[in-house]
């Protein structure tokens, strides 16, 4: 009788590693997900530090602040498609991979597939909004003599 232990550590014991391996890829999803947010972000705010001229002609030239909104979250919103399409054809692929690590989830369940293609959409709407509001306060005659 060296080893006593209680029935919980008993059941527990056979899945705590799949557990480990469950909680350590859920923290890489997350930074995968910062990471992705802090790279949309910082090409976004590339982007429109380099149109400061375009965007202050645009503003001289009658454009309202929601046009300009409008005009660089859309660029935001098509690179966050184009992403999530190539990043669904990936997942699909390699989905039989993960199927081992699933557990009630079939590996190319729609719903998730949905979940996850939403919340990139929204991380990359809320990371492009950042620059776009930035651009908005733009003043036409400062971005005229920029350059």
């Amino acid at each position: 009788m060296s080893d006593v232990r209680t029935l919980d550590q008993i059941a527990r014991e056979p899945v705590e590693q799949r557990r480990f391996l469950m909680v350590l890829l859920g923290l890489f999803a997350a930074l995968a997900l910062v990471l992705a947010a802090v790279g949309i972000y910082g090409v976004m705010a590339y982007s429109v530090a380099q149109r400061t001229h375009e965007i202050g002609i645009r503003m001289a030239l009658g454009a309202e602040q929601r046009d300009v909104l409008k005009l660089i979250v859309a660029r935001g919103l098509v690179l966050a498609v184009v992403g999530v399409a190539a990043g669904v054809l990936a997942a699909l692929a390699l989905s039989r991979l993960m199927a081992s690590l699933l557990y009630g989830v079939h590996p190319g369940d729609p719903a998730t597939f949905a979940v996850v293609c939403l919340t990139l959409v929204a991380v990359a709407l809320a990371a492009s909004y950042i620059p776009a509001r930035r651009a908005t306060k733009v003043d036409p005659m400062a971005a005229l003599r920029y350059e």
